[in-house]
């Protein structure tokens, strides 16, 4: 996301954040992706440590050390949701653009690789979400079934 917005952060007069909207979100989602992979390495690095020498004071467990990692993994994530929303706004509110800039108007085109590119991360990122919520309504369902089951 990041390349594609920077590549093309002048190819889009007709709705210039949309180069923005990749630049950022590729920027702010890889720095969050990488500060979950560092949080879930130091986490399993301090877990391990407690076992090996059998810690269980309550005091060394690293999730209470790092609460304040907690608000900035909160803060990226409300960012990214609502970039997705504007993004969202920004693609298809000029949905299918010129692709070449016509002559009377030369200011009115996207770039065909840029625009195409950040309809498919939109289309990826709905699918996604569209999975995980009809997965977890399932399991929801299937846990809730299995349950009363198991009552009568």
């Amino acid at each position: 996301m990041t390349f594609i917005g920077m590549k093309f952060l002048e190819d889009c007069p007709v709705q210039p954040l949309i180069p923005l909207y990749l630049l950022v979100g590729g920027v702010i989602g890889s720095l969050k992706v990488t500060l979950l992979l560092y949080d879930s390495t130091r986490m399993r690095q301090l877990l391990s440590k407690s076992v090996v020498i059998d810690d269980d004071d309550d005091d060394e467990y690293p999730w209470r050390q790092n609460a304040h990692k907690y608000y900035v993994h909160l803060t990226l994530s409300l960012f990214l949701f609502l970039w997705f929303i504007l993004g969202n706004y920004w693609v298809f509110s000029v949905y299918l653009p010129n692709f070449i800039p016509p002559f009377h108007q030369p200011q009115d085109y996207c770039d065909k690789t840029l625009y195409i590119f950040a309809v498919g991360v939109l289309i990826i990122s709905h699918t996604v979400l569209f999975l995980l919520i009809f997965c977890s309504c399932c399991i929801y369902c299937f846990s809730r079934q299995r349950f009363s089951s198991e009552e009568d």
